[in-house]
């Protein structure tokens, strides 16, 4: 572990739209989703901040009100690999589902990532929150959200089992002896579960973290169990810091529960962020942006969250629609806060759509008050780290320039990477071997 307590940074490879609508914005590129040149700068432009890592979302559902960067993206192991041949220290971190996807495959497909990117892997660990992704892996249903972490947390003990097939000097390779490799060092897994039957071993060799780092992006009472128990990182987005704090004090303290240290899980915000001159230049830039966002898009945007519902049967300006329990078994902790949000506030339908669409940026200002906000809530404990969106299509670049110096001055953000792997840059001590011990 770091002794000294030390910001960390990752950004998020949205493409085409923060919202609805982004990608009509006179600085984006429209195409930027399935843009290779795009994505390829963003990443040496992230490593350049020497930032700890850039961040692929994904889906696996899809309709015609979606987001437009979810209609046409590239999928994370195929660009993360392709970004692990032109960057050398900045971490790759891509998401994988547990629902619709295989332990040993999953273990398989990170382990290469992180051997083709010399220890710099993520995998972000995710249940599917839409139902519809049962539609397109031949499924009669969606799992309810209970039953999802159930699998992941099953999951999770296999795929780690898997990448402790082989110890780190397992392979040998004495040409003169003709020993491929060590028998001893081999372990085969063996795995039967309630969901799971899994034998081994792994067909690739031990990872030069030891294993990619873990990452789990669930904020609900489920997710934060999986992470307490799993993870090196969580994902997450408070509205005020007083929620992000009481996030963070559970959070660090359910890990007690698994004999882990505080500082084993690093919690990262999710913030938008506008840099601008001064506060006119601020609000210039974000009224561009949400002037783009038709009512229509907004309400399509908000529906996705709650199973794709269809916000538009209701009045624009009555109070927030009473719609049940929709959203339990989707974006549970987001839904939740939606709803309350509304309430709390007695907002509109119209209200809560456009405000979901095109939410101003948790941080913005000069460069100098973005980086004061930041610190604050850093140094409050409501985050161990931000994962940094643009709060315009052109903002990320400034971020990097404006934003990143001034930490750095600060000491609260390195001046260079300390190692050569992602695990280094978040001071984390390699993880033994389960077979080992």
């Amino acid at each position: 572990m770091s002794a000294k307590r030390q910001l960390r940074l990752g950004t998020i490879l949205h493409g085409a739209s923060g919202n609805m609508s982004a990608w009509r914005h006179p600085a984006a590129l429209a195409d930027s989703s399935i843009n290779f040149e795009f994505v390829k700068q963003t990443a040496l432009k992230a490593e350049e901040g020497k930032l700890d890592f850039l961040f692929v979302a994904d889906g696996l559902y899809i309709n015609e009100k979606s987001i437009p960067h979810f209609l046409n993206r590239f999928e994370p192991l195929t660009v993360l690999s392709a970004l692990a041949s032109i960057t050398r220290h900045l971490g790759l971190v891509g998401t994988i589902s547990t629902s619709y996807s295989e332990p040993f495959t999953t273990a398989r497909q990170f382990a290469s990532l992180d051997h083709l990117s010399n220890g710099r892997a993520g995998w972000n660990v995710v249940t599917s929150p839409l139902e519809g992704s049962a539609k397109n892996f031949s499924r009669a249903q969606h799992p309810e959200h209970a039953l999802r972490y159930r699998i992941a947390d099953e999951y999770l003990d296999v795929v780690k089992g898997l990448w402790d097939s082989w110890e780190e000097d397992a392979f040998v390779r004495n040409k003169k002896s003709g020993q491929f490799f060590d028998p001893s060092k081999l372990h085969t897994l063996n795995h039967h579960g309630d969901f799971f039957q899994v034998a081994g071993p792994l067909n690739i060799g031990r990872t030069p973290q030891g294993r990619p780092i873990i990452f789990q992006a669930g904020a609900s009472e489920d997710g934060k169990k999986l992470a307490a128990r799993h993870a090196d990182a969580i994902f997450t987005h408070h509205e005020t810091l007083e929620e992000a704090q009481a996030f963070y004090q559970d959070v660090k303290h359910q890990l007690e529960g698994y004999d882990r240290h505080p500082d084993a899980l690093h919690i990262f915000q999710g913030v938008s962020v506008i840099i601008g001159d001064d506060a006119d230049d601020v609000e210039q830039q974000y009224q561009t942006t949400a002037a783009l966002v038709t009512i229509n898009d907004a309400l399509n945007y908000l529906g996705r969250y709650f199973e794709h519902h269809d916000f538009s049967q209701y009045p624009l300006d009555a109070p927030f629609p009473d719609i049940g329990d929709l959203g339990q078994n989707s974006f549970r902790s987001t839904t939740d806060e939606i709803k309350r949000n509304a309430r709390e506030r007695q907002l509109t339908l119209r209200q809560v759509a456009l405000e979901a669409a095109s939410p101003r940026p948790r941080f913005s200002g000069t460069a100098q008050e973005v980086a004061d906000g930041l610190q604050h809530w850093f140094e409050a404990r409501g985050a161990d780290g931000f994962i940094i969106q643009g709060g315009t299509p052109d903002t990320f670049p400034r971020f990097v320039d404006r934003v990143v110096p001034i930490l750095q001055t600060r000491g609260l953000f390195r001046q260079d990477y300390p190692g050569n792997t992602l695990r280094e840059s978040f001071g984390l001590s390699l993880p033994a071997n389960q077979f080992t011990q």
